[in-house]
């Protein structure tokens, strides 16, 4: 179990690590996106740079990053790799695996994106209604204020604190520890909006459409 359990780190990692962001700018607008907009290369920034369709495309890829390593611990147990006790953490260790390999990709010099779109793949994964009342905050906060990093936090802060409701109050309590271990993530990894936000110069949402050479 413990092998199994650090090849699957490793695998969710190295799955998390694909660049999406870097390699569909390469391969068809000639440009890596880190050069341009806030530099991640992340789901938003290539909407910013990329335009619409880029954006879609590497929002869909990362989001079944974080999915497919958090579901690989499923085929795990299933397999008889995995006990019916530990699989939740298995879920969570892979899905947090994907997330650092997304925000510090060993195929792009580890400078990667901020990982929300790798963690709403692991938490649909993890616990589908509580991702997707997640989703619909994000939305609600992105349409009324225009900033997809407040959006990003508060949706993030929601998870743990939906999972508390009796309505979707799992069996395992530690997967509400968790969850305020995603938002601590988010929280990190947006450090620098977070000081805009609060200096009122974060930027707002705004698709540029970039067109291919």
């Amino acid at each position: 179990m413990e092998m199994t359990f650090i090849l699957g780190i490793i695998g969710a990692y190295l799955i998390g690590s694909i660049p999406t962001a870097v390699w569909y700018g390469k391969a068809f607008y000639g440009i890596d996106v880190r050069d341009y907009g806030s530099g991640n290369a992340g789901a938003t920034n290539s909407f910013r740079v990329l335009g619409k369709k880029a954006g879609v495309i590497v929002m869909l890829a990362d989001i079944l990053k974080g999915w497919f390593a958090a579901q690989a611990a499923i085929i795990l147990y299933h397999l008889g790799y995995v006990a019916a006790e530990d699989l939740i953490l298995y879920q969570s260790a892979f899905g947090i695996m994907a997330v650092l390999g997304h925000i510090f990709p060993v195929y792009a010099k580890f400078k990667g994106g901020k990982g929300i779109a790798t963690l709403l793949g692991m938490v649909l994964s993890i616990h589908i209604e509580a991702a997707l009342i997640c989703m619909l905050i994000f939305f609600i906060v992105l349409i009324i204020s225009k900033y997809v990093s407040l959006g990003s936090l508060l949706a993030s802060l929601a998870f743990p604190l939906v999972l508390l409701m009796p309505r979707f109050y799992p069996d395992e309590p530690f997967l509400i520890a968790f969850g305020f271990v995603i938002f601590f993530i988010v929280v990190i990894t947006h450090q620098k909006n977070i000081v805009r936000l609060i200096h009122g110069e974060e930027n707002k949402a705004k698709i540029r459409i970039r067109k291919k050479r």
